[in-house]
């Protein structure tokens, strides 16, 4: 056990003393927001402001198209332009949109009639858009043809808001935008531990592997147990990355205070907010006030727990993979064919929670956070949700023994493979170790 803790020790002091690690530590959550912000930017730049000429025949269409940020409609009315030589010679217009005249209220011919004339590609979007908008025009005439009124149209088409209370006095029914947090923090939660078991357990296999290709790991397995120099590098790296999840649940704890009570006293202090004018320029602090309040209302220690815990036995499982694989083979090339089997039951285990979003209490969401392979990520991003508590035992449970399990036999595989040399270890190979 001292042989562990003295290993353990080193990996950890290795790795937090670099100025990589500090300046990561305190940088990758700014980092992360501003990659947000970047992409949203690259997003937008995509956009392209299309310039439509409407060539009306039927005269219902043009008077209630509405340009907005991607589309601008230029009424051309009831024109006998040539659209060829209007595109050809234009370099402001994108294209030209051609109605035919409404004949008998036959809107189905004026539909197969209708035409986007273009001389260059347009954006998918862009083409929705414009549909969309004829779609909306076309399904009110339609509805006023029949005798209604504005206000009755306008009240056909008015949203229906469904109000959900639950009957249970101990589980309160979410609103839509408590279920968008819940589940953007379940999300995040569940990216960044399939993140960091890969990236940590990597490296704790590219660690074995470079000790053994140095023959270094000869000389300090005369000292130690192999089983030891196992154990000791991945809580050694295990401790790195808890190190890292503690600093930045602190910031984000603290980044939410902030929005909660800077946002707050931000609205008791202007004045006149009863006007509506000021409370549309206040919606934006409002909603970030709302999330913080619903951040702030769920059971984080719970959470903080339920994750740090299940991060720890699921990278400890995962890192026991990856230093095996290190163990068996003699450089990285070789470890493509192992890797496998660590990776895919944890992107099965990514890529089936996001199911969870829709049921969180479904079965499929069940058998997810309760078999080991994928529990690690899968109760992670179901916990925000809240889950029963026997559930997250039984799970642990499971958890926890499939990990002693994995450690004892990632050590058998790693006393022989570490002094291995020369020979690429088969599977037959690796099984056999595993049962000596």
């Amino acid at each position: 056990m001292n042989n562990i803790l003295l290993i353990t020790r080193r990996e950890y002091l290795t790795q937090v003393k670099k100025k990589s690690f500090v300046v990561l530590t305190i940088l990758a959550p700014v980092m992360l927001a501003a990659f947000g912000v970047l992409i949203s930017m690259m997003i937008k730049a995509n956009q392209t402001e299309a310039h439509i000429q409407v060539v009306d025949r039927s005269g219902l269409f043009a008077p209630e198209l509405k340009s907005g940020k991607n589309v601008m409609y230029h009424n051309l009315g009831n024109s006998n332009i040539s659209p060829e030589k209007e595109l050809c010679h234009s370099t402001e217009t994108d294209g030209i949109l051609m109605i035919p005249a409404l004949k008998d209220h036959n809107f189905d011919a004026l539909e197969s009639g209708t035409e986007l004339l273009v001389n260059k590609k347009i954006g998918f979007d862009t083409k929705q858009k414009i549909a969309g908008d004829l779609k909306k025009i076309i399904q009110k005439h339609k509805i006023k043809a029949l005798g209604l009124n504005r206000q009755q149209i306008d009240d056909i088409d008015k949203n229906f808001d469904l109000k959900v209370e639950s009957l249970n006095k101990e589980e309160k029914a979410d609103s839509d935008l408590a279920f968008g947090v819940k589940s953007g923090l379940g999300m995040t939660l569940m990216y960044v531990t399939f993140m960091f078991i890969i990236i940590y357990g990597v490296r704790v296999m590219r660690s074995v592997l470079e000790e053994k290709n140095n023959r270094v790991v000869e000389i300090i397995i005369s000292s130690v147990k192999p089983f030891d120099l196992m154990m000791g590098k991945i809580l050694g790296v295990t401790l790195v990355a808890l190190t890292q999840f503690v600093i930045w649940i602190a910031m984000s704890v603290t980044g939410a205070l902030f929005l909660n009570t800077g946002f707050s006293a931000m609205q008791k202090s202007l004045p006149g907010t009863e006007d509506h004018a000021m409370m549309q320029k206040l919606d934006f602090s409002q909603y970030a006030t709302e999330i913080s309040h619903i951040l702030l209302g769920l059971n984080f220690p719970l959470i903080i727990l339920v994750f740090i815990v299940f991060f720890l036995l699921g990278y400890v499982f995962y890192s026991s993979v990856y230093a095996a694989i290190g163990s068996a083979v003699d450089n990285e090339t070789e470890t493509q064919q192992f890797t496998l089997f660590a990776i895919v039951p944890l992107m099965l285990g990514m890529y089936g929670s996001f199911t969870i979003m829709n049921n969180p209490d479904g079965p499929l969401a069940f058998w997810l956070s309760v078999i080991p392979f994928t529990s690690p990520v899968a109760m992670i991003a179901r916990i925000p949700f809240g889950v029963p508590l026997w559930q997250i035992l039984l799970s642990f449970v499971l958890l926890l023994g499939s990990t002693l399990l994995m450690v004892s036999v990632a050590a058998r595989i790693y006393r022989i493979g570490i002094l291995t040399y020369g020979n690429k270890a088969t599977l037959k190979e690796i099984w056999r170790w595993m049962r000596n």
